[in-house]
């Protein structure tokens, strides 16, 4: 039994949003459905980014459908970018897509990066999103104080020579929150985690929550 790829395109507030939905073996009676958001696309950021494509895979292989896309002027989405707060709407018609989709069904949001800022910002509010996942969060660029409001579980995935989020910051800023957060390092990682990619899939299947993982994991599956 194989993985199944489908490419389509949603209708967002800036026009058509591209994406590209990987589908568990077996049909979709996963107990759960998932999305990864791409790093920053002024700086070349897309949906098929590595450390996108290694989280999805991670995800995947947990047996979940996982959605990646292109938020706003990145690739044949429509737009141009919107310095976050655009790309929050994005996401929330991809989340619109999934629960529609997958009707009932927990939703768990991960992001890289500028990924992470808009996916945990967006996460956090909306209460389809039952986990999240955060990978190489830029706390010493962004202000992530916006965490001290959310009572989701999460989870956040860093490199501890990543220079746009020391691994101590990111473990007050953890420390500090009311509902508290997990945090994984990977060990000797700068921000792209270049040569620590199996080290990032091992964190993230680790921070995906029990009771969100298929009974039935499937793998690894290149896409």
């Amino acid at each position: 039994m194989t993985h199944r790829i489908e490419n389509f395109f949603l209708h967002g507030p800036a026009g058509r949003i591209e994406c590209m939905l990987k589908h568990p073996p077996g049909g979709d009676d996963a107990a759960a459905a998932a999305v990864v958001c791409h790093p920053h696309p002024l700086f070349g950021g897309t949906m098929h980014n590595k450390v996108v494509h290694t989280t999805a895979e991670a995800i995947s292989a947990a047996g979940l459908p996982v959605l990646r896309f292109n938020f706003r002027g990145v690739g044949g989405s429509d737009g141009a970018h919107d310095a976050g707060k655009g790309e929050q709407d994005d996401l929330r018609v991809l989340l619109d897509h999934l629960a529609g989709r997958y009707p009932g069904r927990p939703l768990l949001v991960a992001g890289y990066s500028f990924g992470a800022y808009v996916g945990l910002r967006v996460g956090c509010a909306d209460r389809r999103a039952a986990a999240l996942i955060g990978i190489g969060a830029p706390v010493s660029l962004v202000n992530f104080g916006f965490l001290q409001d959310c009572a989701k579980p999460l989870a956040l995935v860093q490199g501890d020579a990543d220079p746009y989020g020391p691994l101590g910051l990111v473990m007050t800023l953890a420390a500090m929150l009311p509902h508290g957060a997990r945090v994984l390092a990977v060990r000797g990682a700068e921000h792209n985690f270049a040569g620590h990619l199996d080290e990032l899939a091992a964190r993230v299947t680790e921070a995906i929550p029990p009771e969100l993982r298929s009974s039935r994991p499937s793998g690894p599956h290149p896409v």
